[in-house]
This record gives structure tokens, sequence and C-alpha cells, in this order.
């Protein structure tokens, strides 16, 4: 936990450090409030001590300032002459807490024990809506031999911490199959982070993975963490690792082989504890004879292997595929739920899928906003392109 100390007294300063740092904290320090919000607005801290009286920029204004500006940074004040009314009034503008001077040992051990707990809740809230998003009307559907076979693995697989590699075209849902060995594994109530390395350039990969110091390049105005960190406990996802370069390659290796990490332009070795799965579109042995991606990492990542169909070879999977999707975008749209009769079934399973299962669903919305209550095979056929 990293913890600012705010406060124009330095044997104030010396003594809570001297706590803080006994409970494992890495600790900041400003001398006014001024000094502090600088420091604030260059570092990511979890937690503030505040003293309120100080020169320049007292601790009340400083306050304010921070809960203008948005910052959910659980805030402490301190004062030496504490009073019932200065404690309610800073509560009321957003402090955390409230403590007098001198220092109390154990009240200081029983805040940092309340700010842990809060800022774990507020982690996994986030968490929670990010993955509440996602994974609304995301379960695998289907009933071909093919996924009735990934279903199977995915019970199989996910209670053990083992690398799985998913292969399979793009929207061919190989997100879907990451997430569900994750929510049956158990890390299930530990992050979920996914990463898609395809849409990261090449020069900031390694910062989103293994996070940087503040100063290692020119807009590292602050320490961040990365993916790898973000993860721990959890469950970290790379998808289109395919497009990693061999640069980030390499330190994905080490950290799988040594569960360590480097922050970019740090030299500490950050112990990390993830489970990794990796997704790609590629032909990864080709990659491999081609020189564009490590044999090695190939073989740390698929120790289990899931290769998830293309939509054209599980057409039979599409009538319960589109009358999923239909109820789903029925329901976000607020409007009654459309109906897709048969001769619009068979349609829709003579369409030639490039996109698999992300344009199947990107159709079915665009019938569900274009048509009648009763989507019929015409309507298919002049929406949906559909082959005769």
């Amino acid at each position: 936990m990293k913890v600012l100390i705010i406060d124009d007294e330095r044997a104030i300063r010396r003594a809570l450090k001297e706590i803080l740092e006994y409970e494992k904290c890495q600790v900041l320090e400003a001398e006014n409030g001024k000094e502090g919000l600088d420091t604030i607005h260059s570092n990511t801290v979890d937690v503030i001590f505040c003293d309120i009286k100080m020169p320049i920029l007292d601790g009340m204004e400083l306050l304010h300032q921070l809960k203008e500006e948005g910052s959910d940074v659980p805030i402490i004040m301190i004062s030496g002459h504490g009073t019932l009314e200065t404690a309610v009034q800073a509560i009321k503008i957003g402090a955390f807490d409230f403590i007098e001077k001198p220092l109390d040992l154990n009240r200081i051990l029983v805040i940092l024990r309340n700010v842990k707990d809060r800022n774990n809740l507020v982690q996994e809230t986030k968490i929670l809506k990010t993955t509440v998003k996602k994974i609304k009307g995301s379960s695998i559907i289907g009933d071909t031999t093919a996924i009735m076979e990934i279903k199977a693995m995915i019970e199989k697989v996910a209670p053990s911490d083992a690398r799985v590699l998913i292969t399979g075209g793009n929207g061919t849902g190989k997100e879907l199959v990451a997430r569900s060995l994750h929510e049956l594994s158990n890390r299930t109530k530990m992050p979920y982070i996914e990463v898609n390395c395809a849409a990261i350039p090449s020069e900031l990969i390694e910062s989103e993975l293994f996070g940087h110091e503040k100063g290692a390049f020119t807009s590292a105005v602050k320490d961040k963490k990365g993916k790898f960190e973000l993860a721990s406990g959890g469950t970290l996802f790379l998808d289109e690792i395919g497009d990693m370069s061999l640069s980030a390659q390499a330190k994905v290796l080490r950290a799988l082989q040594e569960n360590v990490i480097q922050r970019v332009g740090g030299e500490k070795d950050v112990k990390v504890d993830c489970r990794v799965l990796a997704a790609t579109n590629k032909d990864l042995r080709k990659e491999i004879s081609e020189g564009r991606f490590r044999e090695d990492l190939y073989h740390r990542l698929a120790v289990i292997l899931i290769h998830v169909p293309l939509l054209n070879d599980r057409k039979e999977d599409i009538p319960v595929l589109a009358n999923h999707f239909i109820q789903l975008i029925c329901s976000d749209h607020g409007i009654p739920c459309k109906t897709l009769n048969q001769s619009a079934l068979i349609a829709l399973q003579k369409v030639n899928w490039t996109g698999n299962i992300r344009e199947l669903r990107n159709i079915i919305e665009r019938l569900v906003i274009l048509c009648d209550q009763e989507i019929d095979g015409k309507d298919v056929q002049k929406y949906a392109n559909a082959k005769d």
C-alpha cells in the first residue's frame, strides 16, 4: 500500500512514517498542502494522511479540491486541535476518517485495516461492474459436437492453474472460452484482466503488461501498475497474443517462468501470481517457423489447447444462437421480443459467416432495428445478403 503523509511538522511525519513502514507500506511525504497536491497529481497513492492546519494550503482546502476533482482516494484528516465540529465537517466534505494528535498507534492500525478493506471492496465492485457488462448473455451457446467438447474441456481444465491457448478465427468466441475458464476456476473471486495485444501499439505493450515507473518515458508522470500486477491472484487473458512483439514475448516468458516482472524503467523484481490464458487467430506454428513467435513461449502457453470452430462449421447452432441474441438485443433496446420464423432461420443458415459469431450478432441487431415484429426469410436476404 502506498501512503502519502501531508504535515508541516517533521516529527509527526517521522513518527507516522515509522508506523506505516513497519506495516509494510510505501510512504511518500509532503510538508504542506500545495506540495501534497503536486505529489498526488504525479503519483498513484492508496491513502492520504493530511494535517488540517498547514501553511500555503491547509488540509480542509486540500480535501475540498480533491473531492472537486473526483478523487476517490481515502483521506484521513489529522488535527492537533480536534473538535467534534471539525471532524463532522471533514467527514461531510468526504474525509474517510479523522484522528487527533498525539497519534494513537492502535487507532492508526485500525484505520489502515479499514482502508484496505474499503479499497478491496472498491476494486471488487469495479471488476464486478465490468464483468457484468461483459458477460451479459455471454455463455457459450450451442449443441454441436465441437461445442459440447469445448464445454467438457472447460469443466475439466478450469479448476486447475494450467495455462490454456485458445485458437480460432476472429469473432468465434475465444474470449467466452477464456471467461468461462476463469468463472469455473478457484480464482473466480479474484480479478479477471483482459488485454487485446493487437489493439495496443508495440511501443506501449510492455508498459501495459508490466507497468512503468515514474519518469520511465516522457508521458510517465507517475507510477503505474501493469496488467500482470492487477491480475495477481486472478486470471490474465492475453487476446491475440500472436500480434505481440518479440521483445514483449521475452518478458512474458520470464514472467511465466519465474512469476516475477519488472516495470518499465524499474530495476526491482515484482512477484505476481496470475493464471495466464492466451488466444490467437494465427497459426503460431507458422509464426514460429517464420521467426515472428518464440517457440519456448508457445510451449509455455500451450499446456492445454482449445480450438473454437468457425460458425460456418457449426451452422446447426445458428437457430439457437439467433434466438439467444434476439432476446438479448430486444431486452437491451427495451422493446417486446421479436421473433424469427422458420424461413428466417433457414436463410440465416445460408449466409457465409466470414465474421463468425460477432457478425451473426450484428446482423440480428440490424434485423431487430429494421424489421417488423416477425422477421422472415426475405428480411434476412435483404439485410444479411443471404445466399440462395
